[in-house]
């Protein structure tokens, strides 16, 4: 990322309920990354541990309730794994805005729900487990008003909505399973893979089962077959992550007053 690290002295991270492992280790990175800084890491789940670095500590808080954190305090907010948590994202990248110094950075991170095959010969139609995976998050987005598609779209309009400046969108292919052949993916699979295996049952009881109102069998089924395809080699795995990061602008523009506008060129004299 292209924010001056180095200058960090406050930060925020927000998630919402996912892994708590995979939480905490990344909110303690920071934390050891940037020891003269200070990190607070948010989220809703009082799951965090008692050991942390000195300079991070954690509180519960609901990312979509109005922030209670000082305006214009913190130098970088990092927020990730909101899909289908939030109903207003323009009104929580506003927060980001308000919070954040003049100058200050935000990053934020989400995975695409549906996975797909990177090996050409397997049919990915829509009777194939990745996409009724999707469908079925994407139904209960819809039914709560609270979407699972997160991309690149929504991130970025809402960022420019708030006033973010110098907005940049990546986005990684990234492998499930140990099935690449080039090292660093393979590492990088087996991890993601892993986190991916051990979240499905957890992501899919409450919004498939309660909402979308499957028994908890038909979870259970459900949850095996899309297991045993991301896990199978031959599927070769794959789902994307989006990126989105920007900045606050140094100086905030200022509002020209309908009276003060002009179509004449003011030319000096």
């Amino acid at each position: 990322m292209a924010a001056p690290q180095d200058q960090i002295e406050l930060d925020l991270d927000v998630v919402a309920a996912e892994d708590n492992d995979s939480t905490t280790d990344t909110q303690r990175d920071i934390a050891d990354e940037f020891p003269s800084a200070e990190v607070i890491g948010t989220d809703i789940s009082p799951t965090q541990p008692s050991w942390v670095p000195p300079n991070l500590k954690f509180q519960i808080d609901d990312a979509q309730l109005e922030w209670t954190f000082e305006p214009n305090s913190f130098d970088f907010i990092h927020i990730r794994y909101m899909q289908g948590s939030i109903d207003d994202w323009s009104k929580l990248y506003k927060q980001m805005y308000k919070c954040l110094k003049p100058g200050g950075w935000f990053q934020h991170l989400e995975p695409d729900i549906e996975c797909q095959s990177d090996n050409s010969a397997v049919k990915v139609d829509n009777d194939h487990i990745f996409k009724q995976w999707a469908r079925l998050f994407y139904d209960v987005g819809d039914k709560i008003g609270r979407t699972f598609k997160v991309n690149d779209s929504i991130m970025k309009q809402s960022a420019q909505e708030a006033g973010f400046t110098s907005l940049t969108h990546n986005k990684f292919k990234v492998p499930y399973g140990t099935w690449p052949k080039d090292k660093d993916l393979k590492d990088l699979g087996q991890y993601t893979g892993f986190y991916l295996d051990l979240s499905l049952d957890g992501f899919a009881v409450y919004p498939i089962g309660q909402i979308l109102g499957w028994s908890f069998e038909e979870v259970e089924d459900l949850v095996a077959k899309m297991r045993t395809n991301v896990r199978d080699p031959k599927n070769m795995t794959t789902g994307n992550v989006h990126v989105v990061y920007g900045q606050k602008p140094e100086e905030p523009a200022k509002a020209v007053s309908p009276s003060a506008e002009t179509d004449t060129p003011t030319v000096p004299a």
